[in-house]
């Protein structure tokens, strides 16, 4: 018998709050097959878009990979700072932006779904000048 869909929910954000940064759905089916041998691929795609949809994940979409919300975005904007380093991604509440954002695409009429900002660079950590060794 097929897990329910909430325990395959709690399931894949355990697998994604697990990790030590964004991983790909093959990286959690990868994951997930440890303890389910049968599970397959469309199963953890349509739980993806699910949790994305639900704001409870965020899809990257520069990297194909996922991570667990760290926020409540109903009436914001996810921004999602991505490391190129280290590949850390902090996620910041962009709350200012919505109105910004919505009056930027208002003159044609376009109606968002979702609001994501991907930005690029390197984090705190590894912006910091390395010690020269003698």
């Amino acid at each position: 018998m097929r897990k329910h869909t909430a325990q395959r929910q709690a399931d894949i954000l355990r697998v994604l709050r697990s990790g030590t940064g964004p991983m790909t759905a093959y990286e959690i089916l990868s994951e997930l097959r440890m303890d389910e041998p049968d599970i397959a691929p469309p199963t953890v795609y349509r739980t993806l878009s699910f949790l994305t949809e639900q704001g409870r994940a965020h899809r990257l979409e520069s990297l194909k990979a996922f991570v667990p919300c760290q926020c409540d975005h109903a009436d914001s904007v996810a921004v999602l700072a991505i490391c190129e380093a280290c590949g850390a991604v902090e996620e910041h509440d962009g709350s200012g932006l919505r109105a910004h954002v919505d009056a930027l695409v208002a003159p044609t009429a376009f109606s968002p779904s979702r609001h994501i900002v991907e930005l690029h660079g390197r984090c705190g950590t590894c912006a910091q000048p390395r010690e020269e060794t003698s």
